[in-house]
This record gives C-alpha cells, structure tokens and sequence, in this order.
C-alpha cells in the first residue's frame, strides 16, 4: 500500500473529526445513529487508503455501527430525561431486532458492496419522499398488534444492520405511519440505536475476524483507529441535537432530514453507476 503524505493524514484525520460532530448531533436531533453521514466518509477513507469495495464498504459499516453504540446511548438519555420515550415498544422490540441484526451481520461476510448500496438507496428514498411529501401517509392511527410489531423489529434490525445505521430513520418511518407524533418516534428511535448498534458491532467483529486484507488495527470488520478518532466531537455534539429536537418544529425537522437524504442517495447511486464500489 501506498505511503500516504502528512497532509493526507491530516485531511483523514480532520474529516474522521467532522464526520464524528455530524453524526452526534444528527443522533441527538432526528434520534438516528448518524450512519448516513458515517458509513459514505469512512467507505472513502478506507478506499483512500488502499483497501478494495469489497473491504471498504463492510468496514465503514461496522465502523458506523461501533460510533453509533456511544452516541445513541447518550442520545436515548436525552430524550429519556424528557419522557418521550416509548419504553414499552422497545421491550417488544429487543428481541426481534437483535434476529435481525445478527442476520445482516451475518450477510457483510458475502455480501458484494452494491447489495449494502442498494438497500440504502432504497430505504432512504423512500424515507425522503415521506418526509418531503409532509409525512402524511398513514397505515393506521396507532401501533399494530404485537406479532406485527415484532416483525417490524426484525426489519429494522435487518436493514440497519446492512446500511450501518441505528435504526431511527427506519423505525421513525414505521412509527409515524402508524400516527406516532414525530418527537415521539424520534426519542423512542434513539433507544432502537442502543438496541441495535451494541450487537451489530459484535455481528461485525466476528463476520470479518481473522480476514487478512484488513487494516492491522481491525478488530473483524472495526476499525479501532477510526473508531477513536471519531467519538470525541460525535460525543460533544449529541447533546446540542438533543436540546435543538425538542424546539424546531417538526415540519422543519423533517424537511430538512429528507433533503439531506436525497443526497446522500444521490452519492451512492453515483458510485453504483460508475462502478466504483
């Protein structure tokens, strides 16, 4: 591998920094893991710095997912303090969410990279146009019985753990097309992170162990460099997310979330049709 210049490192290390501050603060306001900020940076990181798609995306994702455990924790405690919390769900939810982790875990070791593109592309469009329609859709007016809620669960946990993300963009979709308010949905997605990212990770770890084409500071499919060199400013800045989600409004919140969505699509589906990755 190509030795990198001081000025390359430097821009490495000060994006890994920014890329930390984004995905705090988007944990604490939209009560989601900052995986789709994480995941796009670290993949062109790790391609920066040698490794083929086929490493690259897997790592970003477990990376992702490994910043997420810190972040949601304080995240879900923020939004714990102040009784939006939906504790009961996350109860019906812990079990089947972590089925469904440990399944996307187990497909990063066989996935190609387009799969892990794929489903984001389409959950975020998806998530996007909601949101950028008004966010009217409704299945019902209220939580289905507990067998759908459980398979909800094992959604969630399956697609989070294929994009790297926490869950709260997923389930904030589930909970709002069944008439959850949004600052609701939005706290109680912050606790899915806590349920998803802690076994995701470990998913991670063991799906990539022992692979010799990944960087020596590795643990599986974790980078532990980047891992520390991101949770200082993502830590700082959870806390302020927290605070500025319960005074925007919500129409404010959700516009804003689905733009930035769209374009973060647009950046994987760019990479999809020029084939790099």
């Amino acid at each position: 591998m190509e030795l990198l210049s001081s000025g390359t490192i430097f821009a490495l290390i000060a994006a890994l920094a920014a890329a930390g501050a984004v995905t705090g603060f988007l944990a604490g306001l939209f009560g989601i893991g900052g995986g789709a900020i994480s995941v796009p940076v670290f993949f062109e990181v790790f391609r920066l710095l040698g490794h083929d798609p086929e490493v690259a995306m897997p790592l970003a994702v477990g990376t992702s997912l490994a910043v997420i455990v810190p972040t949601s924790l304080v995240s879900a405690y923020g939004h714990l303090q102040r009784g939006t919390v939906d504790k009961d769900l996350l109860k019906v939810w812990a079990l089947p969410i972590l089925i469904g982790v440990a399944l996307g875990s187990a497909l990063a070791s066989v996935a190609p990279p387009r799969l892990f593109q794929g489903v984001f592309v389409c959950v975020a469009l998806l998530i996007a146009t909601k949101l950028l329609t008004g966010g009217k859709w409704r299945l019902s007016e209220g939580l289905p019985r507990r067998a759908i809620l459980r398979l909800y669960g094992a959604v969630v946990g399956l697609v989070s753990a294929l994009m790297g993300i926490g869950g709260g963009a997923v389930s904030n979709l589930i909970l709002t097309l069944h008439g959850v308010p949004i600052h609701r949905a939005v706290s109680t997605a912050a606790g899915v992170g806590v349920l998803i990212a802690v076994p995701g990770t470990i998913g991670y770890m063991i799906a990539g162990w022992g692979r010799p084409d990944l960087p020596p500071d590795a643990l599986g499919f974790v980078s532990v460099a980047t891992f520390l060199l991101t949770i200082p400013t993502s830590i700082l800045t959870t806390r302020f997310g927290v605070a500025l989600a319960h005074r925007l409004s919500k129409e404010w919140l959700a516009r804003s979330f689905g733009c930035f969505l769209l374009l973060v699509c647009a950046r994987f589906l760019v990479a999809m049709i020029a084939g790099d990755g």
